[in-house]
């Protein structure tokens, strides 16, 4: 058995999973790995340091996986822009075959995405936006709910309203984001009409994620209580775990203190560091709501194997099981 959906047959991947970019996570181990087990694996462009690093980690992909996997490119605010024009010829160039855009309208790049045979999936966080990118072009769509890491929006809608809302109204592949960690979640979303799951911090969570074992294992011995959203008084919030960073930044901008109070706080260099040292308290760091439901750290083979034979099993087997025949009740 398998399970089919337009995301898996516009996309060409065998299961309906998709491992978002994640800043200094999406890594060509992590990335082959996903892709290795049939899922659709996204290099992070920005944790690259140059065009030229990203053209590398896309070769280093490669040496490690036959399997199509995409690149993400986030536009978000900061500090020195980065390069976006150079990275997006890296991408060309390499002959990449599916991209992921966030954080900005994806207008200004499907032209020369779409002229290379490039298939873009968009991520946002609310149907208007998610409306607005199928009407320019986007070839899917990744509707990203309350529960997410990272940026969820300023509407707070959970993805038990958001992912039908958006059904209602998108016609192209959508896959759903945010607190999605095993078979239950992927049945769930298929049934409030998504074509696929997105995950993130579940992903962080396997042998192959790059991160230090100490951050792996907080995600496990944590419960769906251990976040924080930040920047909310700036209306550019973002979910990242509970630490003394978090709290701290937290505290100031609830207090009226501004982006320059906390701009050296949430540094991504700081952050980098809790990845790579495995020190908790080094910086702010992102993970979701979906953490209470992570139990073990597998690898990526062993984890999407068992969300969509789980999957199955529940569809065919205690979904089904509650359907009853009306002739056959009626003889009853």
């Amino acid at each position: 058995m398998a399970i089919k959906t337009k995301f898996t047959e516009v996309f060409g991947v065998e299961h309906p999973i998709a491992q978002g970019g994640m800043q200094w996570v999406g890594r060509a181990e992590l990335v082959a790995a996903v892709a290795n087990a049939g899922a659709l694996g996204f290099l992070t462009a920005l944790t690259q340091p140059t065009p030229a690093d990203l053209a590398n980690e896309i070769a280093k992909t490669r040496d490690l996986t036959d399997k199509p996997f995409g690149v993400n490119l986030t536009i978000l605010p900061s500090i020195n822009p980065p390069p976006y024009d150079e990275y997006r010829q890296v991408i060309v160039d390499a002959g990449i075959k599916i991209v992921e855009t966030a954080g900005s309208n994806p207008a200004p790049h499907l032209p020369m995405f779409h002229d290379n045979g490039i298939k873009v999936l968009h991520k946002c966080t609310s149907v208007r936006h998610a409306v607005k990118a199928q009407s320019l072009g986007v070839d899917g769509i990744s509707i990203d709910g309350f529960e997410c890491a990272g940026h969820p929006g300023e509407d707070d809608i959970p993805g038990l309203v958001l992912i039908p809302a958006a059904a209602n109204q998108i016609e192209i592949p959508m896959v759903a984001s945010g607190g999605f960690g095993d078979a239950r979640g992927l049945v769930a979303a298929l049934a409030l009409g998504a074509d696929g799951i997105n995950m993130g911090t579940r992903f962080m969570a396997t042998a192959e994620s790059c991160i230090h074992q100490n951050v792996k294992d907080a995600i496990v011995a944590g419960d769906e209580r251990g976040t924080e959203l930040i920047f909310r008084p700036l209306r550019n919030t973002a979910r990242v775990a509970s630490n003394v960073v978090s709290r701290e930044v937290v505290q100031i901008l609830d207090g009226g203190g501004q982006f320059e109070d906390v701009k050296d706080l949430v540094a991504g260099v700081r952050g980098r560091k809790v990845f790579d040292d495995g020190d908790l308290d080094a910086g702010i760091w992102t993970v979701g709501t979906v953490m209470g439901l992570i139990n073990d750290i597998p690898t990526c083979g062993e984890l999407v194997s068992r969300i969509v034979t789980e999957a199955e099993e529940l569809i065919s087997g205690r979904l089904a099981d509650m359907v009853e025949d009306d002739e056959a009740e009626s003889a009853a």
